[in-house]
């Protein structure tokens, strides 16, 4: 009794002799937990002096300890589900079910269990109001609690750290459970929200995750400010920056609209694209996916989810699909770089930890190669994401099987071409270099200091420069732009590589796609004897010659720089018309 008078007084004379509100908030008395007659917030009892008894009592207790004094009836909540985790989440109890006795909003707030049911504390309001207090008997959009964080956990999810490891300040249940408790203190508000952590940079977040590639990822130490935000920019951040936003930028601990891995925003791109559309990064990829060729990732809703299999997921794109954003490099470190330099294909800073299709057809949880991201859509689900525009000789959508090194000829994407008959090289290309799909597949504007990767682009096909495939297309440096940033137009007008080349494309009008196939043709399709140089015909322009030989259409490669044709283009029949030089 001395200790507990003892402590009143102290805090009377702190609150009578102007003590700082810091020290106040660091006690019950004064925080939002005051309910008392004198408690600072909206919520207040009308008469009652008493501050503890909201919670506990001495006497007529629940028998719940500390002395618990509120009724807990059996709900029955709604409790966080996630297809990316590994914790088992049940019910919750003990300390969680004492807070959500005020905080489910279904219990009045003056109902205690030392006073009778029709003698309950008159309050301002009779249940906490629907806002970010009230979490109602709905938990799927809270972060989970109820579950056991133990080795075993953190041994199943290798983003977990070991709880052998975590902040003393974060105190878990008697048996390793997860509870309010564990982030919040209920009788100490100096930190704001009661709880235990600081939020700056997520350090509370932080105790417990520990996300591949989070440290130096952009999101993690960008310092641009986020007032700007275009979606909902009411919806106020805690801290200034990205950085110090950290995983609050794109997450909510409670009432998250993204139920699964508490989204901030319910449709998956508005998480991104509320800082990526030029209000708060540094470009506007919102804009990017509305041009005319896109990934347009505003058509699809709820399709998307982590754990699914490329091989057999419905079709749809999400800025998750190519990005991992818990790992993501600041915007400058490790650009993509285009066709001015040549690279190995490996994938670049801003494509880390994202899965893939390989060159063989398996998944992997890390891509190693750019192309890997993009056949998760473009290689076996080809078929139906794709519509051919130009009908090909030999048709083919799956882009893995287009691009094999066995093949009778492809563009070096897989691995290097060892072709010396390609003479027409811009330096520093040359034969045996390799390319990424980005060197071809790209934002208009990703020259000019825009704007990279393959979000949107005002050329068809979504490619970075301007590509004609109609049929008697007047040559230009314009018209075949795309080809000429690695291929030397003089050279090939000089008929260096091809002797009729100049004649085809300058005389007879007809685009580089009625002949070539720029992906590559597959050989379990084609044959070195006829698809060699990436011959594959447009249907469309070319077509088969008839006559004494019969309806046939064929290229016949007939050693270095020599060949035959058998077709018919633009009226004139060739018959094993040979070319050499």
């Amino acid at each position: 009794m001395r200790t507990m008078t003892l402590t009143l007084s102290v805090v009377a004379l702190a609150l009578t002799t102007g003590a700082s509100a810091v020290f106040a908030q660091k006690t019950v008395v004064g925080s939002p937990h005051d309910l008392s007659v004198s408690g600072p917030g909206r919520i207040h009892a009308l008469h009652e002096e008493q501050v503890c008894i909201f919670c506990h009592t001495p006497h007529h207790a629940t028998g719940q300890q500390p002395l618990w004094n509120r009724h807990m009836p059996p709900t029955h909540y709604r409790i966080y589900e996630s297809s990316t985790t590994d914790a088992r989440i049940d019910q919750p109890s003990g300390p969680s079910k004492m807070c959500l006795s005020c905080h489910d909003g279904a219990l009045a707030l003056g109902l205690v269990a030392s006073r009778p049911r029709s003698q309950p504390i008159l309050m301002s309001k009779r249940r906490i109001p629907p806002g970010p207090s009230d979490l109602t008997q709905d938990l799927s959009d809270d972060h989970p609690i109820g579950f056991r964080y133990d080795r075993a956990l953190a041994a199943r999810d290798p983003q977990i750290k070991n709880p052998d490891v975590i902040s003393r300040e974060l105190p878990l249940g008697k048996h390793s459970e997860m509870h309010c408790t564990t982030c919040h203190d209920p009788h100490n508000n100096e930190l704001g929200d009661f709880l235990r952590i600081p939020t700056v940079r997520s350090a509370i977040c932080l105790s417990c995750h520990k996300l591949y590639g989070w440290p130096a990822s952009s999101h993690a130490v960008s310092p641009r400010p986020v007032h700007g935000r275009a979606v909902d920019p009411a919806e106020r951040l805690p801290h200034r920056t990205v950085g110090d936003n950290a995983c609050t930028s794109c997450h909510k601990v409670h009432s998250a609209r993204g139920r699964e891995r508490l989204m901030r925003f319910r449709f998956e791109e508005d998480n991104c694209l509320n800082c990526h559309n030029g209000s708060v990064a540094r470009f506007n990829i919102d804009s990017e996916t509305h041009k005319p060729s896109a990934h347009r990732s505003f058509l699809w809703f709820g399709n998307h989810d982590p754990k699914e299999d490329p091989r057999s997921m419905p079709p749809h794109v999400e800025c998750e699909d190519c990005h991992n954003p818990h790992a993501v490099l600041p915007l400058g470190v490790g650009r993509v770089r285009l066709s001015s330099s040549p690279s190995l294909g490996l994938v670049t800073n801003t494509n880390r930890f994202v899965s893939g299709i390989t060159r063989t057809g398996r998944f992997t949880e890390n891509s190693r190669y750019e192309y890997e991201i993009c056949f998760k859509c473009h290689a076996e689900r080809g078929v139906a994401l794709e519509r051919p525009t130009i009908t090909r000789q030999i048709m083919q959508t799956n882009l893995r099987l287009k691009l094999q090194t066995s093949n009778p000829s492809y563009h070096p994407v897989l691995g290097p071409r060892n072709n010396r008959e390609v003479v027409s090289l811009i330096s520093p290309w040359r034969v045996g270099s390799m390319m990424r799909c980005t060197d071809c597949h790209n934002s208009d504007l990703a020259t000019s200091g825009g704007p990279m990767g393959p979000h949107g682009s005002i050329y068809k096909f979504l490619l970075i420069d301007n590509y004609d495939t109609s049929d008697f297309t007047q040559e230009s440096p314009r018209s075949y732009a795309l080809c000429y940033r690695c291929h030397d137009r003089s050279s090939i007008l000089a008929d260096q590589s091809f002797p009729r080349h100049s004649q085809h494309v300058v005389s007879n009008r007809a685009p580089c796609s009625a002949c070539h196939d720029s992906h590559g043709i597959s050989r379990i399709q084609g044959s070195s004897r006829n698809h060699s140089h990436l011959i594959n015909f447009d249907l469309s322009i070319v077509r088969s010659a008839s006559g004494t030989t019969g309806a046939r259409l064929e290229y016949v490669d007939e050693g270095p720089n020599r060949g035959n044709c058998t077709l018919t283009c633009h009226g004139v029949t060739h018959v094993r018309f040979s070319y050499g030089k």
